[in-house]
């Protein structure tokens, strides 16, 4: 059981880290091992549509670490996707990064956990948050709770680690993660596997 933190920020140990390091010690102390990615400062592609991820299982850019993290979703439990708030949205790094990683390991992603985690400094934090949720709804993953909506405020690191409520928030959102992990292992361990999906149909609006 291991759970992949994704850094959405470009600052390696900032806010976001901030939050997600809470996450991850509070992890380990339930007995579960996690993993921070940070994405980087350096340009994230943007997904072009051209379909090839359908055909060879990964995609045409190979400089930013998708294709890598892909390679390695099926080492993980669950998935924490952490991002801080740039005009009442994720950071476009993350949703780059996100739209190609979701859309050419969609069925690596089915039945695992997933959480979202946003910083601000004062607002914008809720929207983001429903941005980001939307990835996991629609790969069949289950999406974990906590106390309140995950969310930190604060300009600096230092201003985080005073926001008790919202530290609170992530160690509850770690401990419930645990909980569901190991209740997940002790299914499978009684015969209790992911459900078998029907193949996906397509329809559109149009008359």
């Amino acid at each position: 059981m291991k759970v992949l933190l994704i850094n959405g920020s470009p600052h390696k140990e900032g806010c976001t880290f901030t939050a997600l390091n809470e996450i991850a010690n509070t992890l380990q102390k339930n007995g579960i091992e996690s993993e921070i990615f940070h994405i980087g400062e350096k340009p994230i592609a943007n997904c072009i549509a051209c379909g090839k991820c359908r055909e060879t299982g990964k995609c045409v850019f190979d400089t930013d670490g998708v294709n890598e993290i892909g390679a390695r979703l099926n080492e993980f439990g669950a998935l924490v996707l952490g991002t801080p708030v740039y005009y009442a949205g994720p950071s476009g790094q993350l949703c780059s990064f996100c739209d190609r990683l979701f859309f050419s390991n969609s069925k690596k992603m089915a039945g695992k956990l997933a959480a979202a985690v946003v910083s601000c400094r004062r607002g914008g934090a809720t929207a983001s948050f429903d941005r980001l949720n939307k990835y996991f709804t629609i790969t069949n993953m289950q999406v974990v709770g906590s106390q309140y909506w995950n969310m930190v405020h604060g300009f600096t690191p230092e201003d985080v680690h005073k926001d008790v409520e919202g530290l609170q928030t992530m160690r509850t959102l770690a401990q419930n993660m645990a909980w569901l992990l190991k209740c997940i292992e002790l299914g499978k361990k009684h015969g209790i596997n992911k459900p078998e999906y029907e193949p996906v149909t397509f329809t559109n609006f149009i008359q």
